[in-house]
């Protein structure tokens, strides 16, 4: 722990520094609460699309502070070598990628409790019939994303490449995540695709677990999505991902 808090510590004074990705990480989120809270306040809904609009709110955090931020930091530390000498000490792989995350986790965590909070005051919802499993699918959400972001380093040559091979993911997330349109309207074939991109089962177990609309037994799916992305993506990293610059 004292190794991963010691990486940590330098990776969030170097995003102190870095004014875009600071931004990035404190402002994007609150923007997107302010934008569509007091709209979804206005209009009424029951506490499944409280649930599910939430979801997709944090899922959008999730993208923006863990996902594409952390593109750019992989790929900034390794062409500055920082991976390869971490590399080459005592530490192993997974203690490296989670010291360098550990801050954008912290602040996506923290973010999405806070939207979890205002949404439930602004919205009128009740607590969460299962705030577990709402946790595991925020905490699952974060952990993919990490994993995600590592996996999405390894085609991005430059920091500045990083805002292209993101930007499928982050289209797809923002799109998927029923703020601009309910998915419900969409034909079914589409519906479903946008369920199994990696924002599905974070809203879905969200919306399970905070309005207690179906069974553990409709969690499974969700779970099962979650951890197949998760281990995929770990797969990749493990066969690919370079912990210094290609020459």
């Amino acid at each position: 722990m004292t190794r991963l808090a010691s990486i940590g510590g330098a990776e969030l004074l170097l995003l102190w520094r870095n004014w875009f990705a600071l931004s990035n990480a404190l402002l994007l989120p609150p923007f997107f609460g302010l934008l569509f809270i007091p709209q979804l306040a206005e209009a009424g809904m029951d506490a499944a699309t409280g649930a599910t609009l939430a979801g997709g709110m944090i899922g959008v955090i999730l993208a923006i502070v863990v996902y594409y931020n952390l593109v750019s930091a992989y790929v900034a530390r390794r062409e500055e070598l920082s991976l390869k000498r971490l590399r080459s000490g005592t530490l192993n792989a997974a203690e490296i990628l989670a010291g360098t995350a550990s801050p954008a986790v912290v602040i996506a965590l923290a973010q999405s409790l806070l939207i979890v909070v205002i949404t439930a005051a602004h919205l009128d919802l009740p607590m969460p019939a299962n705030p577990v499993l709402l946790a595991i699918g925020v905490i699952g959400g974060v952990v993919m994303f990490v994993v995600l972001a590592a996996a999405s380093a390894i085609v991005t040559g430059t920091v500045e490449l990083a805002q292209i091979t993101t930007m499928p993911m982050l289209l797809a997330c923002f799109l998927g995540a029923g703020l601009v349109f309910p998915l419900d309207t969409l034909p079914g074939p589409v519906e479903t695709a946008f369920t199994l991109l990696p924002l599905g089962p974070i809203i879905e177990l969200i919306t399970i677990g905070w309005a207690g609309t179906g069974t553990l037994t409709d969690a499974i799916r969700p779970l099962l999505l979650l951890t197949a992305w998760t281990v995929g993506g770990t797969l990749i990293i493990r066969r690919w991902f370079r912990w210094e610059p290609r020459r």
